[in-house]
């Protein structure tokens, strides 16, 4: 990973990480599943990304989250990832213990060298064959960065916090009381092509978030085309964190709405797609960067939209996967335009408005199974240039990232 900036004033990061996850499963009788799973971590060689840059005194924020965010210098570490005890039958399952998740909040995230994983249970029933309800209960989380298991509350501002509502630098890390994590999912499949999925998170003391998506998808001769609506609603909880308002995470009087669509195609080689996000509402739309990736069509690679009042997004997506090669280009392009950067309790980050562009390729050989090598290359640039301050660039515009990833997966069956 590497990150560079057209100001030359600020400070250039890379490192190379590496990781390797040891895991298995034993299943008894076809129907209880025990998995376990150990990773280590390793830093083989990098710049000294855990200083603040000398120029803006900020903290990077893009290689120190290939490692231990608690301890940045840490080249050597390790965590059990996978501990769990599954039953698994047609129509009811659970799962209890250390284990993955995927959900529209909290979710594995989009890279870096290990995924976010959750501590508790998950229960999910099938009543009809087109429907699908899924719950979870989650009191401890090993977020992407991090080796240690932590409690909701404390996993809240591992990664940058920016400002509170009044300017300040926001205070909440070590500050915020929240002791579990609810979850639950509605899927529902119908004839025609059509999807309608419906989930509920809820962050005691902090929010709760309500998110629907419906899709349908129809063929013809062109290809294959999908259409996609989504809207979503958030507000606070109990104290939002921390009953003192210098400390809050969430204001508890907060009320968001989000809306986002998409139109796909697909045919032979080609997908392409554009897709369109507004946020508004009262206080700023939230989620913990530490829990997973934004859920709206819009999200790009590498960059997140949380934190803001407002938010109106636009972009495009394209990819093409080659005949006689296991190659497949794409890329994305984005225009985002957020609130003001001196209304710091519509814009968390201080961030400007911004235009992102990301190409992507990946190739997978053919003779060497489950074997891949993905480059990503990121810009950031700012919609307005004139009288832009420093730490209005670093961590976030007027950069280029670079990501160069190899994975392998040795399966034994």
């Amino acid at each position: 990973m590497n990150t560079s900036y057209s100001n030359e004033a600020l400070r250039s990061d890379y490192a190379l990480g590496l990781t390797s996850l040891l895991s298995g499963k034993l299943t008894l009788q076809k129907k209880w599943e025990i998995q376990a799973g150990y990773r280590v971590f390793g830093n083989a060689f990098s710049s000294e990304f855990w200083l603040p840059d000398p120029v803006t005194g900020q903290a990077n924020r893009y290689e120190t989250g290939m490692f231990n965010v608690l301890d940045p210098q840490d080249r050597f570490f390790g965590r059990l990832e996978l501990l769990s005890l599954g039953y698994s039958h047609p129509k009811f399952g659970f799962k209890l213990g250390k284990m993955g998740i995927q959900s529209d909040w909290v979710n594995a995230q989009d890279g870096r060298l290990s995924p976010t994983v959750v501590e508790g249970i998950q229960v999910w029933y099938t009543p009809k064959p087109n429907w699908k309800i899924t719950a979870w209960g989650i009191n401890r989380m090993n977020i992407r960065g991090s080796k240690d298991w932590l409690a909701i509350g404390e996993t809240v501002g591992l990664f940058p916090m920016g400002r509170n509502p009044l300017g300040k630098a926001s205070a909440y890390s070590g500050n915020t009381s929240s002791t579990w994590l609810g979850i639950w999912e509605l899927e529902g499949k119908f004839k025609g092509g059509k999807t309608f999925r419906f989930s509920q998170t809820f962050a005691s003391n902090l929010f709760a978030t309500y998110w629907a998506t419906f899709e349908k998808t129809s063929n013809n001769s062109r290809g294959t085309w999908t259409s996609g609506i989504q809207s979503g609603l958030q507000h606070g909880l109990g104290h939002g964190g921390n009953s003192l308002p210098e400390l809050q995470y969430k204001n508890p009087k907060d009320l968001n709405f989000a809306v986002s669509a998409k139109l796909n195609w697909k045919k032979r080689e080609w997908e392409t797609q554009l897709s369109a996000t507004q946020v508004g509402g009262n206080g700023r739309w939230l989620s913990p960067r530490e829990w997973g990736k934004d859920a709206w069509y819009t999200f790009i690679p590498r960059e997140r939209n949380e934190g803001f009042e407002t938010v109106t997004a636009v972009v495009g997506y394209a990819s093409y996967r080659f005949e006689d090669l296991p190659l497949n280009l794409y890329t994305y392009a984005g225009v985002h335009f957020l609130p003001s950067t001196a209304n710091s309790a519509a814009n968390k980050y201080n961030f400007p408005s911004y235009r992102q562009h990301n190409i992507g390729l990946r190739y997978t050989p053919k003779k060497l199974k489950n074997l891949d090598f993905h480059l990503i290359v990121m810009v950031k640039e700012p919609l307005e240039r004139k009288n832009l301050p420093l730490v209005q660039q670093y961590n976030k515009v007027d950069l280029w990232h670079f990501n160069g990833l190899i994975n392998w997966k040795l399966h034994k069956d």
